[in-house]
């Protein structure tokens, strides 16, 4: 597979999620840049404005095996992972795998479970497998997490700790439709049909494990010149520097965000890293990576401001 076959790949599954979605270009085109670096993308967002929905049909257009966990306070790490049961009519223990055993899972409202269940996650996120019982079970090359929260609800829900957080490529704000595309949901899923059955939209498989593995081999392949390597160690480094950051990126975050950005290459068609390509990402790789400081908090500063200023200020290759 080359970089022409990887953006046509992008394109299709972006035309099957469009039946059923409308906007969100954005949203998708993140999730297909995470899908192809080999990352996780957390999904925030107003309740109604088709997070699940749209990780659903992403999963359904990738053709591959979907879980989905519906996180709730009295969810316990054994409900995610699965466990080795008792069964008394053999005498013997068996495996019992949870839902993370999939391709794509959807943690849906992951910040509604408390951190002992959240650490479940860790090791599938960080290595692909899961560990219980003494015992390492593999979850495949193309595991990816696709998990979302709500931004407005204060009660009953446990923020994600820097270390889970560290381990999504992706934060992404999901926001409100214009109104072309409001009205356009409206008469779509405004019906009397049932508009959360997703078979109706007829979307298609693009993929199998065998394509989207060969898709990552041809991202892996992309070029990353010295001097895009050093502009990204300089963004990254700045968050460090940066008075309004009481907490910087980590040394994760730069490689996480030259994965991505050979991914976008990839997805744009072209074997080479520029610049452009880091700044697009810079965003969304680094606000859920750094810490505002105190008297940027007191300012009522954004660290999506933040950080996008400390693109502007960066240097960057020609």
């Amino acid at each position: 597979m080359n970089v022409d076959e990887v953006k046509a790949l992008a394109s299709a599954i972006r035309e099957e999620v469009a039946k059923a979605i409308t906007g969100q270009r954005d949203t998708v085109d993140l999730m297909l840049t995470a899908l192809f670096a080999g990352g996780h993308i957390l999904l925030e967002g107003p309740p109604g404005t088709a997070k699940t929905m749209t990780a659903r049909c992403f999963a359904q257009a990738l053709g591959v095996a979907y879980g989905r966990i519906q996180f709730t306070p009295d969810l316990m790490p054994g409900d995610i992972v699965g466990a080795n049961i008792y069964n008394f009519q053999t005498g013997q223990f068996t495996l019992t795998r949870g839902p993370i055993f999939c391709d794509l899972l959807l943690a849906d409202e992951i910040n509604r479970t408390p951190p002992k269940t959240q650490a479940a996650l860790l090791e599938a996120m960080q290595e692909h497998a899961v560990t219980f019982d003494g015992t390492t079970h593999p979850l495949g090359r193309n595991f990816m997490v696709v998990a979302t929260q709500n931004p407005i609800e204060h009660q009953g829900v446990y923020p994600l700790p820097e270390a889970q957080l560290d381990r999504f490529l992706f934060k992404h704000r999901v926001s409100y439709p214009d109104l072309r595309e409001e009205r356009d949901i409206i008469v779509h899923h405004g019906g009397g049909s049932a508009s959360h059955d997703i078979g109706q939209y007829g979307i298609k498989a693009q993929t199998d494990r065998k394509t989207l593995e060969a898709a990552l081999a041809t991202v892996g392949e992309v070029t990353l010149v010295d001097d895009v390597v050093g502009y990204i160690a300089a963004l990254v480094r700045g968050t460090r520097e940066s008075p309004d950051l009481e907490v910087g990126a980590s040394p994760r975050a730069g490689a996480m965000l030259a994965r991505a950005a050979r991914a976008r290459a990839a997805l744009e068609g072209r074997n080479y890293v520029i610049p452009d390509d880091v700044k697009a990402l810079a965003v969304p790789a680094l606000r859920h990576r750094v810490v505002l400081s105190p008297a940027a908090q007191i300012d009522g500063r954004l660290v999506e401001q933040i950080v996008s200023d400390l693109v502007d200020n960066t240097e960057a290759p020609r």
